[in-house]
């Protein structure tokens, strides 16, 4: 894309987005945007007003783009997870650029199955190294088993006094892998999270990892029957991995819960949804449309057990899967504006990121700028450009460039 400078002072002062099509996520038409310091500081339909010539200027011309918030992937292993067939199974970590090729530019971490050989002060390590790197990282301190793994000796602590601990989780129910907590230890753990995010103002939630298990929801749907616990402080995911649990889940929506998508690779004839069947079934249920978010599972194994819970099969999510997933949905005709909130404001409004999900003055410069196939060709984090016309402008200090895409291609 040209680039037009103003000079003036040596160092880019203000960048200049202009002729790009606003998906905020609503429609908002052909704008114009100014981002200085990491933030959207103007948005209007016409060219900003003459700035002072000692005032440099560093415009992107988006004409045939759709410029919408950078994704937020609220379920990633950032350390890596795996480990179920055995240590050599055990992910690597997460680099940077594989979030951002994708048009992810905020994450929060999460320890799966292996929180032994990996702890909550790994994780919290790896989102401070990725924001170190230009993402916006956060993460959630514990893992599948109870008691929670944590940092400080109690979830309440790990969220109020830790900067990137939002919440707890992954915690595992209705799975074989899990500890089989009872409803009392999962209240309790809920009750710390929810007072902690009272106390800090983040999250304050429960993020629970949703097994095969023919339980599937009934421990939260009795959380809410018997408690004074908000809704929303449960957010179960994976819950399109079975279909009649996805039923389960669409119905606890009408209670004020948010249910999250993975969007993991389905198999034909298997007993579950694809992320892009699981999103469309939802749109057309005519449900609360504030109530779904869409995750990768970033680095997470994707194995399959047989009735004896031994490994027959096992692969590794990517976090591409969250930006492929809004390519098909558009592909099959989804308005933009309809689906882009399962993976931006809705993520945002449950995980309590106010400056993020939203492109308004104000808001953070995280932008994604789509082109006509949908793929992100400019990729902006916290005002900084990481993908510019497909390739890397940033990497992580150790990523190698394997590949300069910005997610046309699967790794």
């Amino acid at each position: 894309m040209p680039n037009r400078v103003v000079t003036g002072i040596p160092l880019f002062m203000l960048k200049l987005l202009s002729n790009a099509e606003v998906f905020a996520p609503e429609p908002l038409g052909q704008k114009n945007l100014l981002v200085a310091a990491g933030k959207i500081v103007w948005m209007g339909s016409s060219p900003p007003s003459p700035l002072p010539s000692s005032i440099e200027i560093e415009e992107t011309d988006l004409t045939g783009h759709r410029l919408i918030p950078g994704l937020i992937d609220c379920h990633a292993h950032l350390t890596g997870g795996g480990g179920e067939a055995g240590f050599k199974s055990r992910v690597p970590p997460l680099g940077v650029s594989q979030f951002t090729r994708a048009g992810t530019t905020t994450v929060v971490g999460v320890l799966g199955t292996d929180d032994i050989t990996r702890g909550t002060a790994g994780l919290v390590a790896a989102a401070r190294g990725l924001r170190e790197e230009g993402l916006s990282a956060f993460c959630l301190t514990g893992g599948y088993h109870v008691p929670p793994v944590t940092l400080t000796g109690s979830v309440r602590d790990d969220i109020v006094h830790v900067d990137p601990i939002i919440g707890v989780g992954e915690i595992a129910i209705s799975d074989h892998r899990s500890s089989q907590p009872t409803r009392d230890e999962l209240l309790r753990i809920a009750a710390e999270a929810h007072v902690a995010g009272m106390l800090s103002g983040k999250a304050g939630l429960v993020h629970l990892h949703l097994g095969d298990g023919d339980r599937g929801l009934k421990m939260i749907e009795e959380a809410l029957d018997q408690t004074e616990l908000p809704a929303r402080v449960f957010h179960p995911t994976h819950v399109n991995r079975k279909k009649k649990l996805f039923e389960q889940a669409l119905g606890m929506t009408k209670r004020g819960v948010t249910v999250d998508v993975t969007a993991f690779p389905v198999e034909e004839g298997e007993d579950a949804w694809s992320a892009e069947d699981a999103v469309e079934r939802f749109v057309r249920a005519d449900l609360s449309p504030h109530r779904l978010t869409v995750s990768s599972d970033a680095g997470g194994s994707l194995p399959c057990f047989d009735r004896e819970g031994q490994l027959v099969h096992y692969d590794v999510a990517h976090p591409q899967a969250v930006g492929h997933c809004l390519q098909k949905l558009l592909s099959r005709g989804l308005p933009l504006e309809v689906v882009l909130p399962f993976f931006t404001s809705n993520v945002a409004e449950q995980f309590r990121f106010e400056h993020k999900g939203r492109i308004r003055v104000g808001a953070d410069a995280d932008l994604v700028a789509l082109d006509a196939k949908a793929f992100p060709g400019h990729v902006m984090c916290a005002g900084e450009w990481h993908v510019r016309s497909g390739i890397l402008a940033r990497k992580g200090m150790f990523e190698k460039d394997k590949t300069n895409s910005s997610g046309a291609h699967r790794e």
